[in-house]
């Protein structure tokens, strides 16, 4: 596992940073059960026993949102099933707007059993076939509740199976046309798609409608086809578009490198001692979308938009700390207490 790098003091957090009241965030998409092993560093089939955690990127952005402070919502499918109750009431305890919410009478919540093996490899198994996730259709929109959002923030696995696809790509275009910030965060499961080349087809089909896009170094080298990761020509030339406000590139313990059209650069990690890596980068996302719902001019000013990368890594490093992803996801205290330490 990489060692957490500590971050430069001029990065540094304080209670004033996060001024100004936040917008609406309408997260959309899935929204499943991960089944975590009880130990660490073991595979599938060597865990002796699981742990239910909520999961699903889409949803775990809109916790981690919310519990920073923030306000959000999320629009998806779930199961008419104990499952999906317990997934709504969970948003619910934690101030997640789930109006946009339905139960599907015909159809389970979807599960995905995952692990970090010893060799540091994330091993997922999914459950979906079809599940409740998929099958949202454009009809059940809440067009009302996208059209209040400030940020529309999104990933590509909602984009792999029809009804949802549709609805997926109407939902965008209810947000576009509303003045909404586009964020996306492409969440690669390859295990997910028919094949690889359906995966990098389906991720692009919308990369240059985004405002915001977040994205990991593998990420990178899939959708290039095995460019150099760290290359800022490979990410300027084949992955930043016209459209584009900020492209932000995660790097894990590493920290980040963020590109906009004025300006570069790149923030440190936060040195912790690793549990679990499950939802980090939602926390992260979590971090950045929330700084962004309460001060836009982060696209534009470098300072500001570097303390809240820091924010956000410190987010991620936070959660790194405990197992699964809803139950580790920081509060702004936590955050702000860390920041100080």
């Amino acid at each position: 596992m990489a060692h957490f790098t500590s971050s430069g003091k001029s990065d540094d957090l304080t209670k004033e940073d996060c001024k100004g009241q936040s917008a609406l965030v309408v997260c959309f998409g899935e929204i499943l059960i991960d089944f975590v092993p009880t130990v660490g560093g073991v595979s599938l089939a060597e865990a002796p026993a699981f742990k239910k955690a909520p999961g699903g990127a889409p949803a775990n952005v809109a916790v981690g949102i919310s519990r920073l402070g923030g306000s959000s919502a999320f629009v998806g499918k779930v199961g008419a099933d104990e499952f999906g109750y317990m997934l709504a009431d969970i948003l619910k305890q934690n101030d997640v707007e789930t109006s946009g919410m339905k139960f599907d009478p015909n159809a389970r919540t979807a599960l995905a059993f995952v692990t970090l093996r010893a060799d540091g490899e994330r091993e997922f198994l999914f459950f979906r076939n079809p599940s409740a996730d998929m099958l949202l259709q454009e009809s059940e929109l809440d067009k009302n509740l996208i059209k209040k959002a400030k940020i529309f923030h999104y990933g590509s696995i909602s984009l792999i199976d029809e009804p949802c696809k549709s609805a997926h790509l109407a939902a965008m275009r209810f947000a576009k046309e509303s003045g909404c910030i586009l964020s996306y965060d492409p969440n690669l499961r390859l295990a997910l798609w028919p094949s690889a080349e359906a995966a990098r087809d389906g991720i692009m089909s919308i990369w240059d409608q985004a405002d915001v896009i977040k994205i990991s170094e593998d990420e990178i080298t899939f959708l290039t086809g095995g460019d150099d990761p760290y290359d800022d020509n490979v990410v300027l030339k084949k992955l930043f578009h016209p459209n584009l406000k900020l492209l932000i590139v995660t790097e894990g313990s590493e920290g980040c490198r963020y590109y906009t059209k004025e300006f570069k650069g790149r923030v440190a990690g936060v040195k912790v001692k690793p549990v679990d890596t499950t939802g980090a980068g939602d926390a992260f996302v979590s971090g950045i979308i929330y700084s962004l719902a309460s001060d836009q001019s982060l696209f534009q000013n470098e300072e500001h938009l570097r303390k809240a990368l820091h924010f956000a890594n410190v987010c991620g490093a936070i959660t790194v700390t405990e197992r699964g992803a809803i139950p580790a996801l920081p509060t702004k205290e936590a955050v702000l207490q860390f920041a100080a330490t």
